[in-house]
């Protein structure tokens, strides 16, 4: 005999299934694909075994990650694209993230075809591997209306006579081949809205890398290399609005700032192709000389250790310009030189605040350390410096810049120690504290690192 009860309880819970099942299946399609656009590509593409509703809701998804590590072989990656990137579907997409290998890549074409055609805004595409085989971006990418960020890694951006990206606000271009100059120069100067540019250069390009933007306001350029060639490398930037730039660059002998803007923010480590600062060197003279005043308005600049040392040479032949508007300054000091940090302080009147960090030289004799003194106080430590953050390693000419700064600076509200505790000797930082501190407002903080 049938338990009709349980027979009654099993059919509810059919129907209550199915209810819900049909309330998820019953949502307009965008809210759905919304949904599905933040799973990962293989739960997205995973929902279509559901049911025949849902067999084809991924393929109208607008924010896709597609990579070939998550494809057993070549044809199966190539087969998921074709599908997704088909022309004849009227759908958009937003956002892709598209990684490539190093193989034979003629559907590269057709899928970006469709992307910019189905109005792409956002789209990184990165190819892997570390071989010579650079794929070609196809011409459709370079008049994309709608594209708004772009990422493009290991690949080969082609020289065309025409750029139009109107809507491009964000670009990132890492390690990828130009062939000439003029075709980055192109590129960039062509997105008349672009504001956000980083560039990491392939190794042994020996380029000039010419920056003309009336938009752009954060620029970031990395290149390092072995390269040895006869040729002068360089960096031209002219964007009138722009407000940070930092520049990695162990390549370049040439270095342009034209019109940057005011209160800019200033990272800077380079060379200018030199290994030691060569008096005779008139090109190196002249790239230094022109690059200089162009840098003279940030507010906030950072230096590396050795761009300080090659400046602190330069001003022994040419006065430095004034650093008028500048309030931040982190640097590091080698030993060597030390002397003539007041002499560059000078430079900078209106400081407020410093971060410095103390580079021992090897070749520098303990004697020649002990006679390190400061004899002019700057008019930044008379009037408007505040706050000092220094990395202390327990070393002589520290405690005597300390010394100095404490019994210097008027308006100095606090000195910041960081005090590697493993090296320091603990009499010296004890004597450290007992410095007569001229502005009686100052407060000395210790933080261990």
């Amino acid at each position: 005999m049938i338990d009709r009860g349980k027979t009654k309880q099993a059919s509810s819970r059919r129907l209550n299934r199915s209810l819900k099942e049909d309330m998820i299946s019953q949502l307009p399609d965008p809210l759905i694909c919304h949904v599905l656009s933040l799973l990962s590509t293989k739960e997205a593409v995973g929902t279509s075994i559901l049911s025949t509703r849902w067999r084809s809701l991924w393929l109208w998804v607008h924010r896709f990650e597609l990579s070939h590590w998550e494809f057993l072989d070549f044809n199966a990656f190539v087969s998921f694209g074709n599908r997704y990137f088909d022309l004849t579907r009227l759908s958009c997409i937003h956002n892709l993230k598209l990684t490539i290998d190093e193989n034979e890549a003629s559907y590269l074409t057709p899928w970006i075809d469709a992307l910019v055609k189905r109005k792409i805004q956002h789209l990184c595409v990165r190819r892997t591997g570390g071989g010579s085989s650079f794929h070609e971006m196809p011409l459709s990418l370079y008049v994309c209306e709608t594209l708004v960020s772009l990422k493009l890694v290991q690949l080969t951006l082609v020289d065309t006579e025409f750029v139009s990206l109107p809507c491009l606000k964000t670009m990132h271009l890492y390690n990828n081949v130009y062939p000439k100059e003029t075709t980055f120069e192109r590129l960039v100067s062509s997105c008349p809205v672009l504001e956000d540019l980083m560039i990491d250069v392939l190794r042994n390009d020996a380029k000039v890398y010419r920056v003309h933007s009336r938009s752009l306001k954060r620029l970031r350029l990395l290149r390092s290399s072995s390269l040895q060639s006869d040729s002068v490398p360089g960096v031209v930037i002219d964007a009138p609005l722009l407000c940070s730039l930092r520049i990695n660059d162990g390549v370049s002998k040439m270095f342009i700032v034209k019109d940057m803007e005011c209160n800019a923010k200033l990272d800077i480590s380079f060379d200018f192709g030199l290994e030691a600062f060569d008096e005779s060197n008139v090109a190196s003279i002249s790239h230094i000389r022109n690059f200089l005043p162009g840098i003279s308005t940030v507010r906030d600049m950072t230096i590396s250790g050795f761009t300080f040392q090659i400046i602190h040479h330069y001003s022994k032949l040419e006065p430095l310009p004034q650093f008028d508007c500048m309030t931040r300054l982190d640097v590091i000091v080698c030993a060597s030189i030390l002397q003539w940090l007041p002499t560059f302080l000078e430079r900078c009147p209106n400081l407020t605040s410093l971060e410095l960090e103390l580079r021992n030289d090897e070749e520098m004799h303990p004697r020649e350390m002990n006679q390190i003194s400061f004899s002019s106080v700057p008019e930044c430590l008379l009037s408007s410096l505040e706050f000092v953050d220094f990395a202390i390693w327990g070393h002589f000419p520290e405690m005597k810049l300390v010394r100095y700064l404490l019994k210097s600076s008027t308006s100095l509200k606090k000195l910041t120690l960081n005090v590697n505790h493993d090296s320091i000797d603990y009499d010296i930082f004890n004597e450290l504290l007992k410095i007569p501190r001229r502005s009686t407002m100052c407060e000395v903080v210790v933080v261990d690192f």
